[in-house]
């Protein structure tokens, strides 16, 4: 595959933190355009399996020919049950970059960028029914200004809300430069393409269940990883490091600290081995501006 399809990011950090076994079994999350999936494969003996889960259709066509691999065509939620129908116990490591791939911001069609023209749509999988278009002509006012404030962080969210409700009653948001007009009159003119990138990742977040999904695979990851396995998540959004961070520290997504018993002890299921998170360094951020805000976090199974 072509390395422009998407470039990996922090690609040595990430593979280097699941400390790898040449025949253990290893699980990426999100196989995109598969950087990380064949550095993994790089370092596995003939006898090592590495499961990869991505549920859009131009990734699987792109997938290395390697009967090491096995292609789950389905979201990474279902972890669990894909692991219980391959007879497979425990793995050896999980690794997820949480990043959309630059294919599908490249991809007018798929309606993840205000860069181009095309259908709001922002699935990450063609199986899921509602889409960006579906979620700015129907959700109520609280709800949008909810996930424009909760995963887009602006401000103006309910200024933001308020008026694609009063467009939508006049003609329904069909494509991506309908909401572009409408976002641009209400953003900052000095910061326009900063604030088109928040409102545009708000409704992707939402159209894809991102944070329930993540969640879900966290706690999933307690019972599918063995002792000693390791977990490698790169992040970009701070509500997802944040939801990593909390689950490392604690065993649970929405908790900062550990729960303890009468005697003050605590028993959570992960280490961190990277107590500061790991950034990408200034030549790869030059190379691939899309790795500015990634943040790479490593834990271990007790």
């Amino acid at each position: 595959m072509e390395q422009g399809y998407h470039i990996p990011v922090l690609l040595k950090e990430s593979v280097d933190g699941l400390n790898i076994k040449p025949d253990g079994i290893y699980v990426d999350l999100t196989f995109g355009g598969g950087g990380h999936s064949r550095e993994i494969l790089s370092r596995l003996g003939e006898k090592g399996k590495l499961i990869v889960f991505d549920q859009d259709e131009d990734a699987y066509k792109n997938r290395p020919d390697d009967e090491r691999l096995y292609f789950v065509r389905h979201n990474f939620q279902y972890l669990s049950h894909f692991l219980h129908y391959l007879n497979v116990g425990q793995v050896d490591g999980i690794l997820g970059d949480l990043g959309v791939s630059s294919h599908h911001f490249d991809a007018a069609e798929r309606g993840f960028s205000f860069r181009f023209d095309g259908k709001l749509d922002m699935r990450m999988g063609q199986g899921l029914k509602m889409t960006a278009a579906d979620l700015v002509n129907t959700y109520e006012l609280d709800d949008l200004k909810r996930i424009f404030w909760q995963y887009g962080e602006i401000k103006s969210s309910y200024k933001l809300a308020s008026e694609i409700i009063k467009q939508r009653g006049d003609k329904p948001f069909e494509t991506t430069t309908d909401l572009k007009l409408l976002a641009e009159k209400i953003g900052p003119k000095k910061e326009n393409a900063k604030f088109l990138a928040q409102v545009f990742q708000a409704l992707r977040i939402e159209v894809n269940k991102e944070m329930d999904v993540l969640k879900s695979v966290l706690m999933q990851s307690t019972n599918a990883i063995k002792s000693g396995g390791r977990l490698s998540v790169i992040s970009y959004h701070s509500l997802e490091d944040r939801l990593v961070k909390n689950f490392v520290r604690s065993g649970d997504c929405d908790k900062n600290q550990a729960d303890k018993d009468i005697y003050g002890r605590s028993e959570v299921p992960f280490k961190a081995v990277n107590r500061k998170i790991i950034i990408p360094n200034e030549e790869e951020i030059e190379r691939n501006n899309r790795a500015r805000s990634a943040k790479l976090r490593i834990a271990e199974r007790i």
